[in-house]
Formats: structure tokens, C-alpha cells, sequence
């Protein structure tokens, strides 16, 4: 139904787009602690899943590279 999609915030520009128009895009992030030796280090990697509006997507790459992971998927099955 029309009007009827969950509007999400594009992290770029913060402008509210419906969920199915916007890029999803997981970021990765990673660092390193320092305990008490300098053999002792403790690093950290997580994600989380940001969205970015169509031409936030386009501005910073993003979008073409979904395209092309897209056509590289489908080459791979055949």
C-alpha cells in the first residue's frame, strides 16, 4: 500500500526517505585497547547498518557498488 513504508534517516544528509528507497549500507568499525603489557591487546570489530538516501548513495559511491556486487552475483551463478 502507498504511504505505508517505515521512513528511515539518511545518515549523510538526514533527509527521511521510505525504507525501500534507501541505500542500506552496513559500516564496520574496529579498535584496538591496550592493556596492561603491550603484548595484551584487546581489539573490538563491530557493525551496524546505516541508510543513505539515493543521491547521498550515488555521491558517495555506495550505490554503484551495490550495482556491481549485484551484476557479479548473477554472473557467478551462471
Amino acid at each position: 500500500m502507498r504511504g505505508s513504508d517505515t521512513l528511515v534517516t539518511c545518515d549523510q544528509c538526514s533527509r527521511r526517505v521510505p525504507r525501500t528507497k534507501a541505500v542500506d549500507f552496513e559500516k564496520r568499525f574496529s579498535y584496538g585497547t591496550e592493556l596492561h603489557n603491550e603484548n595484551d591487546v584487546k581489539s573490538m570489530m563491530f557493525s551496524r547498518k546505516v541508510y543513505y538516501c539515493i543521491s547521498c548513495a550515488k555521491h558517495r559511491g555506495i550505490f554503484e557498488k551495490k550495482k556491481q556486487q549485484a551484476e557479479r552475483a548473477a554472473h557467478r551463478f551462471d
